[in-house]
């Protein structure tokens, strides 16, 4: 009965990570949609919305922290060397991919940030394989070409003559990609030791603190109109913190690498979102182009998979 009753809530569990991580990555795609939706409508600066979005999520993450796990927010500055870690983490993690993400929205659309922003999985790829002095395996390979050919069909509809993409949305979508590379790299033992929420949180906050001095939000005149207010309140409140807090625990629920490459559904949730909602017109080219940077994911993400599942069978 006992086992019966194990093997129920087992189950329960994988259902809710595999819901969980799935509404995640559609509530990231849905914040992109809102992010190019203050760009084509409101005229917004992306500075202005980063440094926003930062500090209130940062704050807001922080504060729930506060209610769960409260000595570790006193722990991570009680050495010199983590409280730097910190701060790196912050400026160069969280702060840059955010702002290279929304600017390649800004110069594009939230599809195609997207879609160029996952390319920071096969830097991950090849950052992996220098240090560990290997060459990718064959399924890693074919992940990589895919990568290629995905950016080479959304940047030029698949024609060597012709670049419909402009040069900024190409260029701050690598950008998006590198730092999205960095903010995955950086804080892993930051995260092993006080946990992603707090480290998140701090990371957001001081992110945000760092920009002020740079882009002086508050010079920047803003419609402050409906439109604006419930846009920026749904980047904040579901695109970075409902959705930040279901991801930590499906990730907790079927593992890191399963949530994150159900998460990955953020390549479809955000192109599609923007053509229904936006009207933004995509063509061919450039679904075929999203499409294979999906596969690139999922391909990356195989070895992983079975990583995971070979420690759960040896559990």
């Amino acid at each position: 009965m006992k086992d019966l009753n194990h093997s129920d809530k087992n189950k329960t569990k994988e259902i809710r990570g595999i819901i969980f991580a799935l509404l995640a990555g559609c509530c990231w795609g849905f914040s992109g949609t809102m992010g190019q939706y203050l760009f084509d409508e409101k005229q917004m600066d992306s500075g202005w919305i980063t440094t926003v979005r930062l500090i209130c999520s940062g704050i807001i993450l922080l504060i729930i922290t506060f209610f769960t796990q409260r000595p570790k927010l006193v722990s991570v500055w009680k050495k010199r060397s983590t409280s730097i870690h910190m701060l790196i983490t912050g400026v160069f993690g969280l702060m840059l991919v955010q702002f290279a993400y929304l600017t390649a929205i800004k110069y594009s659309n939230a599809g195609t940030a997207t879609a160029l922003q996952y390319l920071g999985e096969a830097l991950l790829l090849l950052v992996s394989c220098i240090s560990l002095r290997r060459l990718p395996k064959k399924v890693e390979v074919f992940g990589l070409l895919f990568a290629l050919g995905g950016v080479f069909l959304i940047s030029t509809n698949g024609s060597i003559h012709n670049m419909v993409l402009t040069k900024q949305g190409l260029t701050w979508g690598l950008i998006a990609a590198t730092t999205m590379m960095l903010y995955t790299l950086l804080p892993v033992k930051l995260v092993k030791e006080f946990g992603a929420l707090v480290i998140t949180g701090y990371g957001m906050l001081i992110g945000g603190i760092s920009l002020l001095p740079i882009i002086r939000p508050w010079e920047i005149p803003v419609k402050a109109d409906t439109g604006t207010i419930i846009a920026m309140a749904a980047i904040i409140l579901v695109g970075t913190v409902f959705a930040y807090t279901i991801y930590l625990q499906s990730a907790a629920d079927i593992g890191g690498v399963k949530a994150g490459l159900l998460a990955a559904v953020e390549t479809i949730s955000a192109p599609a979102m923007s053509a229904i909602w936006l009207h933004t017109s995509f063509t061919k080219a450039d679904l075929l182009g999203f499409a294979m940077i999906l596969i690139m994911v999922i391909l990356l993400a195989l070895p992983g998979l079975q990583e995971e599942r070979t420690r759960h069978e040896n559990a």
